[in-house]
């Protein structure tokens, strides 16, 4: 069996990472859609921090702003390590936790 070169691992290195960015942008935005709708069924007032970190996603902000998404990711993956389990009773306060989270990291990285 032939080994890979350089550029053969380089580029399946590239691709693994974009499909990895591309399910973390598909899944956020269903996210960043469900807070959304969680505030307008719960006829409340969606903070401006966490109506910024979910309109990032909703409105492809990251399509103009290179680097956000691994910053965006990056936090994601913390947020999944240190955050506790998501709960019937917890899973909105941890959402908007979360989106809460990504306007800092935004708004901290200058995008």
């Amino acid at each position: 069996m032939k080994r890979k070169n350089v550029n053969e691992r380089y580029t399946d290195s590239l691709r693994k990472q974009q499909r990895i960015i591309d399910k973390f942008i598909e899944h956020e935005t269903e996210w960043a859609n469900d807070l959304m709708l969680l505030y307008k069924y719960k006829k409340l007032e969606m903070p401006d921090d966490e109506y910024r970190g979910a309109s990032f996603f909703l409105n492809n902000e990251f399509r103009n702003k290179p680097g956000s998404l691994t910053l965006l990711y990056q936090t994601y993956v913390r947020c999944e390590a240190e955050l506790p389990e998501y709960t019937k009773e917890t899973g909105f306060d941890l959402l908007r936790f979360r989106y809460k989270m990504y306007a800092k990291v935004l708004a901290k990285g200058g995008f």
